[in-house]
């Protein structure tokens, strides 16, 4: 679990990089202020949870179980949020209409906030 994480994290880095000089760079000639703000959003998001993968493989005190549960929580999160903000955000690129995949975006965040809370949970259960 443990190489999942830590892959996964770094395609999530990785990744997120690769989005965010695509934005700075290609999409800064055709988006407004604000959909660049809104595509930084995701690339943002999607590092601290690339980091916090990475922290999480490398905790030795967590359990197979919560590392998974966490590892899900996480990725999937990921991609409804930050997905759905790059398609949100460029929307005016395409000719489907991304505003019908609104609603994904705070179910990736609350998916986010959900990996978060079984971290703390389990600490805390620990101190205990």
């Amino acid at each position: 679990m443990d190489k999942k994480l830590i892959s996964t994290g770094a395609i999530f880095g990785m990744l997120a990089i690769i989005f965010g000089a695509f934005g700075a760079h290609a999409l800064k000639k055709v988006l407004s202020m604000e959909q660049l703000t809104t595509f930084e959003t995701g690339v943002r998001y999607q590092m601290y949870h690339a980091l916090f993968l990475l922290f999480i493989g490398l905790i030795p005190s967590l359990s197979e179980k919560t590392k998974k549960i966490i590892y899900n929580l996480i990725f999937l999160g990921v991609i409804f949020f930050s997905g759905s903000i790059y398609l949100l955000a460029t929307n005016d690129l395409t000719a489907f209409d991304f505003k019908v995949i609104g609603f994904v975006t705070p179910i990736g965040g609350l998916l986010l906030i959900l990996g978060w809370g079984v971290l703390l949970y389990h600490l805390l259960k620990k101190k205990r």
